[in-house]
């Protein structure tokens, strides 16, 4: 993941605000990146940029290969559901659907199994995140932590090597936040690369590298010496 010189800028009538300030950061692969920053600093325009969700004003956003920077909102959605997953605070999960739907329909969406495999592989993530003894259960049967349990396991459906997630934590108590954090941890051991935004201190203490940003720049160094994602 190589971001370089990446600015964001929302106009509007009352003038322009800028969001990005000439970010540059590089994450590399099976690395745990935490996003700090106060409300407004930039923290979830930069992750809306570098997932193809927002295009930056200038700037270059490479990630897995791909010049995001340069894809526009179809593209971006269709490079996204095989090579990013993004939890989302509000976890953001089709409340109609069961725990083992939702996480089915992104590799619906992508084409990239079977039915039969789409099944097999969804139970398996539900497994992994343990809570496949409610698969049947729609979200709102869940608790909050399971509901972002399951939100992650949706974001592993299509098997991405990048994760980012925007305040997976903010709505959950400490125990089920460690408990989130630590399913995390277990995908960045297998080899998964994390960019986590949060204004939780203690989340920290999973990162592999914490970073501060305020005003639309980052105030940490922005990268270590090796190759990336």
């Amino acid at each position: 993941m190589d971001l370089r010189q990446v600015v964001k800028v929302y106009r509007s009538i009352g003038g322009e605000v800028t969001a990005l300030d000439g970010i540059d950061l590089q994450v590399r692969q099976g690395e745990f990146v935490v996003l700090q920053g106060r409300s407004g600093s930039g923290k979830t325009t930069l992750v809306n940029c570098t997932t193809g969700l927002d295009r930056c004003t200038a700037g270059e956003i490479v990630v897995a290969g791909t010049r995001v920077h340069e894809l526009g909102p179809e593209r971006a959605s269709r490079w996204r559901r095989r090579n990013v997953g993004v939890v989302f605070q509000s976890f953001e999960l089709l409340p109609t659907l069961t725990a083992l739907e939702n996480v089915m329909l992104p590799m619906d969406f992508a084409g990239s199994f079977s039915h039969v495999h789409q099944s097999r592989r969804a139970l398996e993530l539900l497994d992994a995140v343990e809570i496949a003894e409610h698969a049947k259960k729609v979200p709102a049967a869940l608790s909050g932590g399971q509901q972002q349990r399951l939100a992650i396991a949706r974001a592993m459906a299509n098997d991405p090597p990048i994760l980012v997630a925007d305040e997976p934590t903010g709505s959950l108590d400490s125990a089920t936040a460690e408990a989130v954090l630590k399913v995390f941890d277990r995908l960045v051991d297998a080899g998964k690369t994390v960019l986590m935004v949060t204004h939780d201190p203690d989340v920290a203490a999973h990162a592999s590298r914490t970073l501060t940003i305020a005003d639309g720049r980052l105030l940490s160094p922005m990268a270590p010496g090796v190759p990336h994602a």
